[in-house]
């Protein structure tokens, strides 16, 4: 493990104008940390001279105002160390999958210049922490000292699909974001933003790709377990306190800060059929109801806390769509000028980054357009999303993204030689990438990671995933349960009438379906192995899904579909087994909407989850914590009412089983609404 060593500021301006660097040396009061980098004092200034010419640049003066800094630096820079700054890559890993191979972050870092990569690591924290500070030590030896962004997409939560969240092994765990608008609490959602905010910050990354403001008015889509719900003024309040969290304030960004990245301008929810834009088959939105504005105002609460950027989404607008009077391009928003600077910059004055999604200018071939042949497992080989573009270029999709206003490109081929090549062309001018080189640099300069960007990599495992804040995330999961139904229920010697939750503390004997059987055996239940051996039944589902098309990289791993449990599903077969002779308590993980009109008539208690232990559950069933949990959607009483909806209008489907805002509570001798 690298050490720090620390001098105070007295000793360090003492030293007569230089210091000689060893492994690492850093001054603590002043905050100043390098691997290579000289430490120089220029009248009594302690700073690192990052370009190693032996005096104090602006752009190394931390005096100065980060938007001064900025300007200095891209006055400095090559056209292709600007190019390389917008673009934010994804670096290969090594064999055991918790670091980056060197060759990686030489080529990318050293020779492409590359000034983002997202991080899809899931070791421990200190190797997370360890591989960071090999990436920014990299940077460190560049010709400028530029530090590199390191992004993450979500990571405290349950639900793990590459490409849109990150298996969680190291931090706290938090019920998906669906789950934090179960329980409707702004300052429960900074918290939480809070909370991963240190996570982050601790293993080294300092940008995280999230929140969703996308509604999610269409219940088949496959990304609702992202976002805040279908309601926009619930979303965008949340969206706030999400946001302040993890840019430790309202006030833009600062040395505390993790960069946020709200997504996806805008209306990614309002999905066709539900099939997602990450497709070439889910590519077109639709706005049968015409409520796109419902979509737009749901990001409000990000522009209100100074959001630091916006990724846009990938879907296409349907024809007829307008904006300001004039139909809306047929294009994904990341090459709309019209979403991006008439409305986003233009109307909302966002001046931030806008970060694309991921491989927007890439060519999408055959197996990305057809789906890989059968037996075949989709890979990410010739996946891109250029939807609207795919006629164009490489070249020239990076030339129509720069005019609709990207800054910064997610996940292209890492190369910046078609940004050069279109400067030199005269397609774009060097002025439009210093305006995005600035943007950039200025957020890493309010960071404070041209002075220190490592992280403390002995401490990162104290912080990271701390008993706090594992207790924190449990009582979150707990609370964010949705109590649906809670039935008088006649049991063998517990008497009559009594409501099935919280468990009477008679009852001994369970059947368990999807639950784990020491920690229920650990609570002094006996487990059985015939259900009608029982006192009660507990078995844990999901919102039904259907994989629709298994020969896509995205459609393989996605949930598409029905919504609703039918005869020879494996866990309606178990619920029926048991209910047909014990009370049953079902428990239904609502990734999606689910139709739970054939589980709620057979369910003595039903509740809804978005992501929960074993453990966090029991607690509840046991009395010894409450769900507290609001639907943050409608749940539909049939997939003919799912079919039926507007795609685009929330809380919209014909007679709801349960409504937007449905939540019973314990109480009394039955369960009460609130």
């Amino acid at each position: 493990m690298r050490k720090f060593q620390f001098w105070p500021a007295a000793a360090v301006i003492g030293l007569g104008g230089y210091l000689a660097c060893g492994p690492a040396l850093a001054d603590a009061t002043s905050a100043l940390a390098a691997r290579s980098a000289p430490l120089l004092v220029e009248r009594g200034v302690p700073y690192k001279d990052l370009n190693r010419n032996g005096r104090l640049d602006p752009y190394e003066d931390r005096r100065l105002p980060p938007a001064v800094r900025a300007q200095d630096l891209v006055r400095r820079m090559t056209l292709e160390e600007k190019a390389g700054q917008m673009l934010h890559a994804t670096p290969a890993t090594t064999a055991t999958g918790d670091g980056w191979t060197a060759e990686s972050l030489a080529t990318l870092i050293g020779g492409r210049h590359v000034g983002a990569m997202i991080s899809r690591l899931a070791g421990t924290a200190q190797a997370q922490a360890v591989a960071a500070n090999q990436a920014q030590e990299v940077a460190e030896q560049t010709r400028l000292g530029i530090p590199v962004m390191l992004s993450s997409d979500p990571r405290n939560h349950f639900q793990y699909v590459p490409g849109a969240s990150v298996e969680n092994t190291a931090f706290s765990q938090w019920p998906e974001t669906t789950g934090l608008a179960a329980i409707g609490d702004p300052r429960l959602v900074r918290r939480f933003g809070d909370v991963a905010r240190q996570e982050y910050e601790a293993v080294g990354l300092r940008m995280t790709l999230s929140p969703q403001a996308d509604l999610s008015t269409e219940p088949r889509w496959p990304r609702i377990n992202g976002t805040f719900g279908e309601d926009p003024d619930l979303a965008s309040r949340l969206v706030e306190a999400y946001v302040a969290g993890f840019q430790n304030g309202e006030r833009g960004l600062n040395r505390g800060s993790v960069v946020a990245v709200v997504k996806h301008w805008v209306g990614y929810g309002a999905a066709v059929d539900g099939f997602d834009g990450h497709n070439h088959y889910g590519q077109d939105l639709t706005f049968p109801a015409g409520r796109f504005q419902d979509h737009v105002r749901a990001f409000r609460g990000a522009f209100a806390a100074d959001v630091a950027g916006v990724m846009p989404t990938y879907s296409v607008p349907p024809a007829g769509l307008t904006l300001f009077g004039r139909p809306l391009e047929r294009v994904g928003a990341g090459f709309s000028k019209q979403l991006l600077t008439d409305l986003l910059r233009g109307r909302f004055g966002f001046d931030g980054l806008i970060l694309s999604d991921w491989a927007i200018t890439q060519d999408c071939d055959v197996h990305c357009r057809d789906g890989w042949p059968d037996g075949q497992a989709p890979g990410f080989a010739g996946f891109g999303t250029p939807w609207g573009m795919e006629q164009a270029t490489v070249q020239q999709r990076f030339v129509k993204a720069i005019d609709a206003g990207i800054d910064q490109f997610g996940g292209t081929s890492d190369d910046p030689a078609p940004i050069v090549q279109a400067v030199r062309g005269g397609q774009v001018s060097e002025r439009r990438l210093d305006q995005s080189v600035v943007r950039i640099l200025v957020q890493k300069f309010a960071l404070g990671l041209f002075e220190n960007p490592y992280a403390d990599e002995a401490a990162a495992g104290r912080i990271a995933g701390n008993a706090r804040f594992v207790a924190e995330g449990k009582s979150a999961q707990q609370a964010s349960l949705v109590l649906l139904e809670n039935k008088p229920a006649a049991m063998r010697g517990a008497g009559r009438g009594r409501p099935m939750l919280p468990l009477n503390p008679l009852l001994k004997r369970v059947w368990l379906h999807n639950v784990d059987a020491a920690a229920v055996r650990a609570r002094g239940f006996t487990v059985v192995d015939d259900p009608a051996q029982a006192d009660f039944a507990l078995v844990r589902t999901a919102a039904p899904y259907e994989i629709l098309h298994p020969n896509y990289t995205f459609g393989s791993r996605q949930h598409e579909g029905r919504l609703d449990f039918r005869d020879g599903d494996a866990d309606y077969e178990a619920v029926k087994r048991a209910s047909a002779v014990v009370p049953t308590i079902v428990t239904v993980y609502l990734d999606r909407p689910a139709v739970l009109t054939n589980i709620s008539s057979r369910a003595a208690a039903l509740l809804g989850n978005f992501g929960i232990t074993d453990d966090a559950l029991l607690d509840v069933l046991q009395g010894k914590a409450r769900p507290r949990g609001r639907l943050p959607f409608e749940l539909p009483s049939s997939m003919a009412a799912v079919l039926a909806q507007a795609s685009d209008a929330p809380y919209d489907s014909r007679a709801p089983l349960y409504p937007f805002g449905f939540g019973l509570r314990y109480g009394g001798p039955i369960a009460s609404a609130e």
